[in-house]
């Protein structure tokens, strides 16, 4: 399956985002998702693109250990936004490798989602809709 990139629509990029401007950006990119696969998408299929147009190698078969690795990948770049992650280099294959340089927050299921969706959000602000 080929994925066009994720380069579609623009958000202007805002610091503070309250309730309702999260509401309206997050809705934006389930309708991106939507109109890139046909199909509403859930967080994990969110990421797995993610870290499929961050690798840049294009869509292709992918193992169930890459996909693993690849939604590692969107989470590291996501998260680095907010400096939990940065970027150690790239191995021989190509593949990024992230390093954690501070504690992740201790959250509920529910916040963690939320945490992710919010960080998915800014990932579009500054690396897809611009």
């Amino acid at each position: 399956m080929f994925f066009p990139p994720l380069l579609l629509y623009f958000f202007p990029p805002q610091k503070n985002m309250d309730e309702e401007d999260f509401e309206r950006k997050w809705q934006k990119v389930i309708y991106h998702f939507i109109q890139l696969t046909g199909k509403k998408p859930n967080t994990d299929i969110m990421l797995f693109m993610i870290g499929i147009q961050e690798l840049g190698k294009g869509t292709r078969r992918f193992t169930k250990e890459q996909k693993q690795d690849l939604m590692h990948i969107a989470i590291c770049k996501i998260l680095s936004f907010s400096g939990y992650y940065e970027l150690e280099g790239q191995d021989k294959d190509g593949w990024p490798h992230w390093k954690n340089v501070k504690p992740l927050p201790k959250l509920t299921v529910e916040e963690q989602e939320k945490f992710l969706h919010m960080h998915i959000v800014e990932y579009f602000d500054k690396e897809v809709f611009v």
